[in-house]
């Protein structure tokens, strides 16, 4: 399987996921379960599979959160709440989430889990974490709670695939963040504060990156930094490809031709922003 379909499963998957960080009633996750904040709510949800991980596992594997920001809601979340139900409740809301954006959810769920848990269970779990914890998840009863769930594994996979290129390029977290803004991945206007980097964390980096030929003088992307940012897609797309192999051509194609109603409706409904701090375009591919 090549990369480029690789890519499309990210682009016709992530819209589903990504419900769980925009849509109103997902947003309420932290409120629903008496934590105190969206960030709170937001790390506690994210790392919940993990079971009561601290910052320091949580921003490791999150790759570009600066680790004051983690630390402010974990651990001290699960003084509120506990893993278990915080994975429940998202479970719950997420599909509540889809039933209400794409009423065909269910008979796509129908369609799609079972090419999408051949895919996951094959994946190898070494050395991706979220993707790890996640796929212990995916035996749920209600098929499109299950299908949020196969959704999220393709994405951790692809996530934790990210996080170590990311790593083997040279970057560190913030230095990731300050490149994918630069190369207009993400928003560069909020991002930093969204991710909890100070103004001298990012001034540090943007110097730092300077120094590798990848920013100019003037902190604008050089062509060098162009190639690798395009090269850092090209090795996510390489190891996420990993998750196609159970699957024949036909196979694939014929999930992808699936999927592309419901991801395109989610990105028409405008619940998602554009542009997103997960880099997620309007293309589904």
């Amino acid at each position: 399987m090549t990369p480029s379909r690789a890519r499309t499963l990210w682009l016709r998957t992530e819209p589903l996921h990504a419900v769980v960080y925009f849509e109103e009633r997902c947003r309420g996750l932290g409120r629903a379960v008496g934590l105190k904040g969206f960030w709170m709510g937001y790390f506690a949800a994210r790392t919940a599979p993990m079971g009561r991980v601290g910052p320091g596992v949580a921003a490791a594997a999150l790759g570009v959160f600066a680790p004051g920001m983690v630390a402010r809601s974990l651990p001290s979340a699960w003084e509120y709440t506990s893993p278990d139900r915080v994975v429940e409740e998202r479970a719950r809301l997420t599909a509540a989430a889809l039933r209400h954006l794409v009423p065909s959810v269910d008979a796509l769920a129908a369609v799609v889990n079972g090419p999408l848990t051949a895919m996951v269970e094959d994946a190898p779990p070494l050395a991706r974490p979220l993707f790890a914890a996640n796929r212990d998840l995916t035996q749920r009863t209600d098929p499109v709670e299950r299908l949020w769930q196969l959704a999220t594994c393709v994405r951790e996979f692809r996530g934790d695939a990210h996080v170590a290129v990311l790593a083997d390029h040279g970057l560190d977290a913030c230095e990731s963040l300050v490149l994918a803004a630069a190369t207009d991945r993400v928003d560069p206007a909020g991002i930093r504060q969204d991710r909890g980097w100070s103004e001298e964390e990012w001034a540090r980096s943007v110097d730092r990156l300077r120094g590798r030929g990848l920013l100019d003088a003037a902190g604008r992307v050089t062509e060098s930094g162009v190639t690798e940012r395009e090269l850092i897609e090209d090795d996510t797309d390489r190891l996420s490809a990993r998750l196609l192999h159970p699957l024949t051509k036909g196979e694939v194609d014929d999930l992808l031709a699936a999927l592309e109603p419901a991801a395109r409706r989610i990105l028409d409904s405008d619940v998602l922003p554009f542009p997103n701090p997960i880099g997620l375009p309007r293309a589904v591919g």
